[in-house]
């Protein structure tokens, strides 16, 4: 948008800009100017759109906006969201917040509000939506698209519509594909796919998710547990948990308690909160590497030499346990590797290991008997010691997370830190034994 109209506050000229705009954009636009400009220019939003434009506003944005618009403006934006989204805001905003906007919802649509809050967290019933379309199998074709047109306006998605019977049970479903296809006088029926992928409303979010990579889907229903139609999914739903959960997953691998504030709305004293107690964990761990340097006190006085290779031990061992973690970890959450592969995976990352180590030990053996003045004992010592350390380092990185998945713990939390800690102790007491009996110190 043009710099000199925000800087001359012209809304004329601003609305006219929104108008044609696509509704991401326009919170783009909105996220981006100062924030009485931006409160301003939202107000000047027609209702529809004004709706539309909110659910993709920030947190932070959306707060601000409640704060200063009239009650009557709070309705007919609540009241025009779509359930979910309206239930995502709800969740987000401070108590008061909350109250103010629930006290100008529908009683119909407070009720669902209240509903969908009492789902867990976690939950396939907290991310889905009511604003679906429902057909009858004994309807024509035509009597199909007469009942979307009637309804569809008000509904998340109309290129999927469900069919159910009379007490709500999903049978089946018909895309917009197939029944434009199909002759007018066709009953649904007939054409419907009664194989349907479905979710239950206690199904975990995450699993959910993964669900609609794997099936290619727009969008997905919700039964209860007697299969009766509650809700459905749709697939910018889906996309919105699994970056929540990338989030979760990176914050976790790298030693941090997630967050489910903004960065910059987060204060520091949360931010150290959520890192102090992970640091302390890994500093007193790391503790026991000392105690296996300190227990070679002698053959490092007699060959002080050994402590220069230390560093670069412990760093290849780390990085290594990181890499094997980091594949298993993904192969988990994408349901591409299950514990009932935990010998296959072990299998091979020991095969890839053998071979990655043997690479390392050909150059490191090089250029520490150059280095070294022709030394072929320490260059042997310390290559076996790599060679064991890379082998060990794959190991424990592929096994640990399938570990933490049997104990139905994140497999994020055996990530790299926790790894390396385990790994670094392992490569010390492999690199003084081998010291002690190939060098007699």
């Amino acid at each position: 948008m043009d710099r000199k109209i925000l800087e001359e506050r012209d809304y004329a000229a601003i609305r006219e800009e929104f108008r044609g705009m696509n509704i991401v954009d326009v919170a783009d636009e909105l996220e981006e100017m100062e924030e009485d400009v931006a409160i301003a220019a939202f107000r000047m939003l027609p209702k529809d759109k004004a709706a539309e434009v909110f659910a993709y506003l920030s947190r932070d944005t959306r707060e601000k906006v409640v704060e200063v618009i009239t009650d009557k403006e709070i309705s007919g934006i609540i009241n025009a969201l779509f359930l979910d989204d309206a239930v995502d805001f709800i969740e987000e905003m401070p108590a008061n917040v909350v109250r103010r906007v629930l006290a100008h919802v529908r009683p119909d649509k407070r009720d669902m509000i209240n509903q969908f809050l009492k789902y867990p967290e976690d939950s396939a019933g907290s991310v889905m939506t009511v604003e679906y379309v429902s057909l009858k199998e004994t309807m024509t074709v035509r009597e199909a698209f007469a009942s979307i047109r009637a309804t569809g306006i008000n509904k998340e998605t109309i290129y999927t519509c469900y069919v159910t019977d009379r007490e709500r049970r999903l049978l089946g479903a018909v895309t917009a594909r197939s029944l434009m296809l199909a002759e007018p006088d066709e009953v649904i029926g007939a054409i419907m796919d009664r194989e349907v992928i479905s979710a239950t409303t206690t199904d975990d979010k995450e699993s959910l998710s993964n669900d609609f990579r794997k099936y290619a889907l727009l969008a997905m229903p919700v039964v209860d547990h007697e299969n009766r139609l509650v809700g459905i999914v749709t697939v910018d739903d889906a996309i919105m948990v699994q970056e929540e959960e990338a989030t979760e997953d990176f914050e976790l691998m790298a030693a941090m308690s997630p967050s489910e504030e903004p960065y910059l709305r987060t204060s520091a004293w949360v931010h150290t909160k959520n890192r102090v107690v992970w640091l302390l964990l890994l500093m007193l761990s790391a503790t026991v590497t000392g105690a296996i340097i300190s227990s070679f006190e002698d053959a490092l006085a007699v060959l002080p030499a050994l402590v220069a290779f230390i560093p670069m031990l412990m760093d290849t061992g780390g990085n290594a346990g990181a890499q094997s973690s980091t594949l298993v970890i993904r192969g988990l959450a994408l349901e591409e590797v299950s514990l009932s592969d935990v010998l296959e995976v072990l299998w091979k990352e020991i095969k890839v290991a053998v071979m990655c180590g043997a690479a390392l030990v050909v150059v490191n053996f090089v250029r520490i008997w150059l280095t070294s003045g022709h030394n072929v004992t320490m260059a042997l010592t310390v290559s076996l010691a790599l060679y064991a350390t890379v082998i060990m380092a794959k190991a424990i990185g592929s096994m640990l997370p399938m570990a933490a998945k049997k104990f139905r713990l994140d497999p994020a939390v055996m990530a790299a830190p926790v790894i390396t800690t385990i790994v670094d102790a392992g490569a010390l007491l492999a690199y003084f034994s081998l010291a002690k009996v190939l060098m007699h110190i």
